[in-house]
């Protein structure tokens, strides 16, 4: 729990008492390299706080293909926020890339926060916004960088991912094949 603690103090002042408040909702569970949290079109009844390992967050398209929304490393949240919230199937599915360690929270426990701790309320408010300024980003960077520009600015968002995970993988993410990933790499160890 020392992880989320810091994180939320680092997010905002929150008493003792509700503090606990808090950490005694969150579920301490742990997941396999390649097991995912959760499955395209299942309900996503949890939310994921990341204390050790890496996940991805995908969707499929009608050829299969899988590419990848987001990575969630140590003090990142994942999750399906639109299932989440709504109670409807999941649009994306994740999984671990790595062993992983997540504090889940499910939907009973969050409503219960947000009626019962008006931190959590500023806390989830912190959460959503950063959330979507990075998605705001990222689709500017699909519409307007190149591939090369997207892979520099992956590199600076997440420093210690490029090391942790296949190449396949940060290729999906980023619109490309993995080949065109080995020439930019190439080209910027030159």
């Amino acid at each position: 729990m020392d992880r989320l603690i810091q994180h939320i103090r680092d997010t905002l002042p929150i008493s003792d008492d509700n503090l606990q408040l808090v950490l005694n909702k969150f579920v301490d569970k742990r997941f396999s390299k390649k097991e995912h949290l959760l499955h395209f079109e299942h309900h996503s009844k949890e939310l994921f706080f990341t204390v050790k390992g890496c996940v991805r967050t995908y969707v499929t398209d009608f050829n299969g293909v899988e590419h990848n929304i987001s990575f969630s490393i140590e003090n990142w949240w994942s999750g399906d926020l639109q299932s989440f919230i709504t109670r409807t199937p999941a649009i994306c599915s994740i999984q671990a890339l790595e062993n992983t360690h997540v504090l889940a929270i499910n939907q009973t426990h969050w409503d219960s926060l947000i009626r019962e701790v008006p931190e959590f309320v500023s806390y989830t408010r912190v959460l959503f916004r950063n959330k979507m300024f990075s998605q705001q980003n990222r689709i500017v960077q699909n519409l307007s960088f190149t591939a090369e520009e997207r892979y520099n600015y992956f590199l600076q968002e997440y420093p210690t991912v490029a090391q942790r995970i296949p190449q396949k993988h940060i290729a999906s993410y980023l619109g490309i094949t993995p080949e065109f990933l080995s020439m930019i790499r190439g080209k910027r160890n030159r």
